[in-house]
């Protein structure tokens, strides 16, 4: 039987990658497994794992309506985690890189540094750093996923 590759690109099958933590049988153990695992919530539009995985003391009111109003619109196209610092199971603070494209009235891309915490053995999301947009070189394949040179497509 073929199972699909998870949507935060790990090349895993969704079954054994995100899906135990986004069905709470096991816990992320690296932020940036965390991290992963709440792009693939993003995709699934899982509401309540994003707010429980988000720090409880970066937790806004307004969060949970947000979220279900700017999924509607989304759709994830790939997610790329271009760095790591510490956020291995025995730190308690970690990094991640990445960049996650989507489509909405728009094709884009948030590029992120975030920033995790570990709680009593449980990562958290804390918050980010938006970065600006990558940009490939003239000639490599363009960051939306379109299959076409950057030239080509964004590179204009």
């Amino acid at each position: 039987m073929l199972t699909a590759n998870c949507p935060c690109g790990s090349q895993r099958s969704f079954n054994t990658c995100c899906q135990p933590y986004l069905l709470g049988q096991a816990i992320a153990p690296t932020a940036e497994a965390l991290m992963r695992s709440r792009y693939t919530a993003y995709c699934q539009g899982q509401v309540d794992y994003l707010t429980a995985t988000h720090h409880p003391s970066k937790r806004a009111l307004g969060d949970r309506a947000a979220l279900t109003k700017s999924m509607q619109n989304t759709t994830w196209l790939g997610l790329t985690v271009l760095q790591t610092e510490q956020g291995q199971p025995a730190d308690t603070t970690g990094v991640v890189e990445f960049v996650a494209r989507y489509q909405s009235d728009h094709t884009g891309q948030i590029h992120e540094r975030s920033r995790f915490k570990q709680q009593k053995g449980r990562w958290f999301y804390l918050d980010g750093d938006l970065l600006p947009p990558l940009e490939p070189k003239r000639n490599e394949p363009c960051w939306c996923g379109s299959g076409k040179k950057f030239k080509q497509c964004h590179g204009r």
